[in-house]
């Protein structure tokens, strides 16, 4: 799978490697290219995953806002209704496309 905004791929990694929450796909650190993400001082606290850290997004010369998002210390209590530790996974949204 592959996270892809206007041909540049952001994230790569296979299927069995990320995490679905809520609809969104997760994928693991390792396999975002950070040098793409800047991060945001955009705050949010979910109620059951924790604080969020948005990322915006380098298209180009274009920065976009918080299209990207990790929870790099979510509440223990998550992992039970996740499945698993998803600490520093990274999901997208908007203009970036999740793809096969």
């Amino acid at each position: 799978m592959q996270a892809v905004i206007n041909g540049t791929v952001i994230a790569d990694a296979p299927l069995a490697d990320l995490i679905k929450i809520e609809g969104n796909w997760y994928f693991p650190p390792a396999s975002v290219n950070a040098d793409l993400l800047v991060e945001s001082p955009t705050p949010y606290t979910c109620g059951w995953k924790g604080d969020c850290q948005y990322f915006s997004v380098k298209d180009g010369d274009t920065l976009l806002q918080d299209r990207a998002f990790s929870y790099p210390t979510p509440y223990p209590a998550s992992f039970d209704r996740v499945g698993q530790d998803y600490s520093n996974y990274v999901a997208f949204w908007k203009e970036v496309q999740v793809v096969d």
